[in-house]
């Protein structure tokens, strides 16, 4: 049936025990639905694309009876003036329904992009943005909704505390946006990320003092033997099931201490030891054989120092720092770290620091910047450029060569 839709013409149909069709008799495609039960159903019908017999109809419902039929002849003009420029608008909506919610695709990308295609600490790191940072503020946001304004709104906040960690933030969430192009979901080149000028981050150096080492190697000792001590709070509830003071001490087993001392004897990062193997190990040879690290394959040369360490452990599992679980790596070194850094007085320092001692230790002895990037396996020599300004010794004898002989033509005779 097709009359004129308007007020009184709509209340006048009564579904006789089945629901009723009536079409607009001036707007093609546009109607009405009315149910046996007497509910309304907007709506309105038309061909996507180029149109023509071939293509199915699309009907996309406009509403109840919330809208006047002005209001829904309204809307369904609007709908067919889109698809005249060759939109869907059908299609578009039922999208939007089932778009993702920015917590739903980032875990969706940390799952099958990330797991399978970045290294594991890269994993964590992204993990810990998306868990701690992104998804509280922004994961209910549909995907194609989410703004540049939202995003440097949340990178300002993280910032005024945590530069690094506030673009570390925006960082995974560019590639959480370039993952969702590739699925289609948002249009190719879309990241709300573009345009996010990062914080200026000053990169921290710390390399401990012979003074500082001693401290640190006097604390791991305390640690394996008799144990750190600590102190408990007693204004607060729970120290009353705190042990007694005599007992209130943090061992640090065989495996912690050891990977502590490797990391500082061998300068590799944190994971290459608490992932090292024995399958990795040659002490014959005095190499560890990595067949992946932050920069690839890697080969780690042993000293004697380190050799004594290694050999000296009890092969309880496949991995050479023991953890839990024998066919899991360790996850950390938090708790006893924690605890050394506190009785040696070191406050502020990073596990990662031991990797800059141990090149600053080289720098200073005058080894030169190729051979400390080679023992460390950096692939850029701007990498190792940092510690430029400890290779004192070269810089030395040249000055002192020159000054010796200026001081020669003055006359001067030389001091010190």
């Amino acid at each position: 049936m097709s009359i004129r839709l308007t007020k009184r013409t709509v209340d006048a149909i009564r579904p006789a025990g089945r629901a009723s069709i009536t079409y607009d008799s001036e707007l093609k495609g546009f109607g009405v639905r009315i149910a046996s039960s007497g509910y309304l159903t907007w709506f309105v019908e038309y061909r996507p694309g180029a149109g023509g017999r071939r293509v199915s109809k699309r009907r996309m419902v406009l509403g109840s009876r919330e809208l006047t039929p002005a209001k829904a002849r309204e809307a369904a003009i609007e709908v067919l003036a889109n698809v005249a420029l060759g939109k869907d608008p059908a299609a578009s909506r039922q999208r939007e329904r089932e778009m993702s919610t920015f917590r739903e695709f980032a875990h969706r990308y940390l799952r099958e992009e990330a797991a399978q295609k970045l290294k594991r600490g890269t994993v964590v790191n992204y993990e810990i943005c998306v868990r701690k940072h992104a998804v509280p503020t922004l994961g209910s946001i549909k995907l194609d909704a989410l703004s540049t304004a939202d995003i440097a709104r949340l990178h300002l906040r993280i910032g005024q505390t945590k530069p690094m960690t506030a673009n570390r933030v925006v960082e995974c969430i560019s590639s959480i946006y370039r993952y969702a192009a590739i699925c289609n979901l948002v249009p190719y080149g879309h990241n709300p990320t573009t345009g996010i000028r990062a914080f200026r981050e000053q990169r921290r150096e710390r390399f401990l003092s012979s003074a500082e080492l001693a401290r640190l190697g006097e604390t791991i000792r305390e640690g394996e033997t008799v144990g750190i001590p600590y102190d408990v709070d007693e204004t607060k509830p729970t120290s009353k099931h705190a042990p007694k003071p005599e007992n209130r001490r943090t061992f640090i087993d065989q495996y912690a201490a050891a990977a502590v001392r490797l990391l500082l004897l061998t300068g590799a990062r944190l994971r290459e030891i608490l992932d090292l193997k024995w399958d990795y190990v040659d002490l014959e040879r005095g190499l560890l054989f990595l067949p992946d690290s932050k920069t690839g394959r890697k080969t780690i040369v042993l000293n004697a120092p380190a050799i004594v360490i290694i050999a000296s452990l009890p092969r309880m599992s496949s991995f050479v720092i023991a953890g839990e679980q024998q066919d899991k790596p360790r996850a950390d070194l938090n708790r006893p770290w924690r605890a050394i850094v506190r009785r040696a007085g070191l406050q502020g320092l990073r596990i990662h620091d031991l990797r800059h001692t141990h090149a600053s230790f080289g720098a200073g002895a005058g080894l030169g910047l190729p051979i400390i990037g080679k023992l460390l396996g950096h692939t850029q020599a701007s990498t190792t450029q940092r510690y430029a300004h400890l290779d004192a010794d070269p810089l030395r004898r040249a000055s002192e060569q020159i000054a010796g002989q200026i001081a020669a033509a003055m006359g001067e005779r030389r001091q010190g």
